[in-house]
């Protein structure tokens, strides 16, 4: 089989709402307080350990490279320190715990129990089993991970290492691109398809000097105007990293095949509308300010 057999953009468009039924859970009350119970109780720490877990006990600079868009010195407060509190193992089974009841809340017990949550489970684990490992932290280290019995966990752990594997791809075209962490933030929240300043600057740990200073840097290069959207220059530079990340990731959807990746890519649309109009996600999430 050869990338002709699928549409430009397909793997994107499969990996889509894939991406956003995974992320939904770094947002859902399950996760808080399945951590909390561990003793991890700050939202920065519960979001970095949730993530981090499938890596081992590593220290903080082994999450900060993996992750590239946190400030370091954000991480290291709560890394390795998390690991004393509990261990990565107990923080993986608490995820999978507050994925098993979000999704419940979210999707319901009808569509877990589907035929189609377990036609989507076998075609995203087919797609993730195509990955590859180098030069792939998140990906690698999540495919190490068993794969949940019950079809909607082992369709939320496929989306998971398919997400992973685009990310972890994503980040060495941003290298190549000559954006850090932070400027690939700004450039992606001046799309209006990315998380607000505010969002940003919560999660990520970077202050709003912080993000006026990229911003700086970026007019400077002429990627962004006088008003912070992006120039003619930063809109193609925003589609030229699209479509390489694209290229880097194709190997699942290559492997999926068409039509494998058509009918996915509607039974996950299906599943993330369904978790998006029951709340998953802030109204305030994505945005340009």
């Amino acid at each position: 089989m050869t990338t002709a057999t699928l549409e430009p953009r397909a793997g994107r468009r499969c990996q889509s709402p894939l991406n956003s039924l995974h992320a939904a859970h770094y947002f859902s009350p399950d996760l808080g307080r399945e951590l909390g119970a561990l003793g991890i109780t700050h939202p920065r720490a519960v979001n970095l350990a949730a993530r981090a877990a499938a890596l081992g006990p590593v220290g903080a600079g082994a999450v900060t490279a993996a992750f590239y868009n946190y400030k370091h010195e954000v991480v290291a407060r709560h890394v390795p320190a998390v690991w004393s509190l509990a261990a990565p193992a107990e923080i993986l089974a608490a995820r999978l715990r507050a994925v098993d009841a979000m999704l419940r809340r979210l999707l319901g017990e009808e569509a877990l129990g589907s035929t189609e949550m377990a036609e989507a489970a076998r075609l995203a684990l087919r797609a993730a089993e195509a990955g590859g490992r180098g030069a792939r932290p998140l990906y690698s280290a999540h495919a190490d991970l068993p794969v949940p019995d019950e079809p909607h966990l082992a369709y939320w752990h496929a989306a998971t290492l398919l997400r992973e594997h685009r990310g972890d791809g994503h980040l060495a075209v941003l290298m190549s691109a000559g954006l850090d962490g932070l400027e690939a933030m700004v450039t992606h929240t001046a799309t209006g398809r990315g998380m607000t300043p505010t969002w940003v600057s919560n999660s990520r740990g970077w202050s709003p000097d912080d993000w006026s200073a990229a911003a700086d840097r970026l007019r400077a290069r002429g990627i962004l105007d006088g008003n912070g959207e992006l120039t003619e220059r930063g809109v193609a530079l925003r589609e030229d990293i699209e479509q390489e990340t694209d290229r880097l990731d194709e190997a699942p959807y290559v492997h999926l095949g068409a039509e494998g990746v058509a009918r996915l890519t509607v039974l996950g649309t299906a599943f993330a509308r369904a978790a998006l109009a029951a709340g998953a996600f802030p109204a305030d999430l994505i945005g340009k300010g």
